[in-house]
């Protein structure tokens, strides 16, 4: 098919900590985005990912490779992203143990939620047929690099590695902000594909200059889903793309949080120094780049909120700016503080020139009851930047707490006897959110069975699933039933002597046993 995508567009990965141009990208032309998605296609209707054996060992394969590439594309990544490479070297291992984990899981027979319920001619009020229910995968998955993980969001990240689980092909948009650093990876994952034996067209990586790829991509008809992590305006955009096809597709962006953070009064009593040191890491770690970054906190008048409103301006003065990942980043937080009328805590100037894309961190502060009226006080300042509001008392708190929007995560710090607040304002944050912590801090975020990374619009496009965490598989995955099937035709999960011994709900009930005769 035809895909109406300009002329290949090129363009140079840059250092931001120098502002250094580095190595020339060619972006995909529209003749490769139809073929690799077009080969992907061929992937998945042959059925090759179907079994979970070879999924499995794929997965493990992605992870060998990556560990033996990993000091290349740390020294790269640093480069070509300006982080630190402690930071790196745990976003690799992070990014390696996920796949592995995500082969635990395919091997397992988990991602199936197999569900067998045996025809019953004394069902009432009908008899009941013989119905085999499990999850089968979409078909090829536009996956879009994050900016701010070169590796855990990226090319051979959660959303890939999640995919690839569920048993769909993969086509990755890279991220022009590393894209040598996604080459390698993407280079890795083509030599584990091949390694086991699977079609080149399991996965590939286009580079894009701009937009068009990714919106030939999302629009292209072989692409049945697509996995997003970025801005809202991005995240948006590819949704209603999506949503203008012929066949409309999900789209599964997360789009950012506020992440906001409630301190009450006999938390600052207890723990007030500690709160604000806590706070300063949480907001200048990574630049402040992360979705999880406290960036709204409320803080109770009065002497000990003034305290710590106090220390986190000073140790944010006191805090080294950090380098922010790209030019686009750096000038979008600048515009936004400078549309944003609340008073500064910091003293430095937030638009002092300095090399690259160094940035030092801003702190302000506002009371939270204007919330309800100024709009732009909720808008994600991505970066080094963390907005205080004073409430008087626990009336203002919660109206303050009602208008925010949807958001990744809430946190709540209150003391020990507080149990009627804590529990009101729970109830408040688990209807905003899709994490809610206690005595914590958001940022850093587990790859386990019981992760939500996800939340209610416009954090998300769809709060019912999450990015990070087993059952990311389930974004890439649909339920069929095969209703009185002959047992040739059955997936392997749901033939009767279970010959991959995993667990299903067989009439009701969780077993590994075989389905009596």
């Amino acid at each position: 098919m035809g895909t109406d995508v300009a002329a290949p567009l090129t363009f140079n990965a840059v250092d931001p900590s120098t502002g250094e141009s580095l190595r020339e990208y060619v972006g995909a032309t529209p003749d490769a985005l139809d073929a690799t998605v077009e080969a992907a296609v061929e992937v998945h209707r042959s059925g090759v990912l179907l079994d979970p054996g070879v999924r499995a060992r794929l997965l493990r394969a992605i992870a060998a490779e990556l560990r033996a590439d990993g000091e290349a594309i740390v020294a790269l990544g640093q480069r070509e992203t300006g982080l630190p490479a402690g930071r790196l070297n745990g976003e690799l291992e992070r990014t390696w143990r996920q796949l592995e984990a995500f082969a635990d899981v395919v091997e397992a027979g988990d991602d199936a939620e197999a569900i067998i319920d045996t025809a019953d001619a004394d069902w009432r009020p009908v008899a009941r047929p013989d119905l085999r229910r499990m999850l089968v995968p979409l078909g090829p998955v536009a996956m879009f690099g994050a900016s701010n993980f070169p590796l855990a969001f990226s090319t051979a990240g959660g959303d890939t590695a999640a995919a690839l689980a569920a048993g769909c092909p993969v086509v990755v948009k890279g991220h022009r902000s590393h894209p040598g650093t996604g080459e390698l990876v993407a280079a890795a994952v083509s030599r584990a594909v091949a390694a086991v034996g699977l079609p080149a067209g399991t996965f590939a990586s286009l580079h894009a200059a701009g937009r068009n790829v990714g919106e030939a991509l999302v629009a292209h008809p072989g692409i049945a889903a697509v996995a997003f992590t970025g801005s809202h305006q991005g995240g948006m955009a590819l949704q209603r793309i999506a949503q203008a096809r012929p066949v409309p597709i999900p789209v599964f962006a997360e789009m950012g949080s506020n992440n906001p953070l409630v301190m009450t009064a006999a938390a600052l009593a207890e723990r007030g120094e500690q709160l604000a040191t806590g706070l300063v890491g949480a907001v200048t770690g990574s630049g402040g780049q992360l979705c999880t970054k406290p960036g709204i906190v409320f803080v109770p008048d009065g002497e000990a909120g003034e305290r710590l409103i106090a220390e986190v301006g000073r140790l944010l003065d006191e805090t080294e700016p950090p380098i922010l990942l790209n030019a686009s980043i750096h000038s979008g937080l600048r515009d936004g503080l400078e549309r944003l009328q609340a008073a500064r805590i910091t003293s430095g100037d937030e638009r002092e020139a300095l090399q690259g894309c160094r940035q030092r961190p801003v702190a302000a502060r506002d009371r939270a009851a204007r919330l309800a009226q100024e709009p732009e006080l909720l808008e994600e300042r991505f970066g080094p930047f963390v907005l205080m509001l004073t409430y008087a008392d626990e009336a203002e708190l919660l109206d303050a707490l009602a208008a925010l929007p949807g958001q990744l995560t809430a946190t709540l710090h209150a003391g020990a006897d507080e149990q009627e607040l804590s529990a009101r304002v729970s109830a408040i944050l688990v209807e905003k959110a899709g994490r809610v912590l206690y005595d914590g801090f958001p940022t850093g975020v587990a790859v386990t069975w019981a992760m939500q990374h996800g939340g209610p619009y416009p954090a998300t496009t769809d709060p019912a699933h999450t990015s990070v965490g087993m059952t990311g598989t389930r974004r890439f995955m649909r339920p069929v039933v095969w209703q009185s099937a002959p047992a040739h035709v059955l997936p392997l999960q749901l033939r009767d002597d279970n010959p991959l011994g995993i667990w299903r709900r067989v009439d009701g009930v969780l077993t590994r046993d075989a389905v009596a005769a």
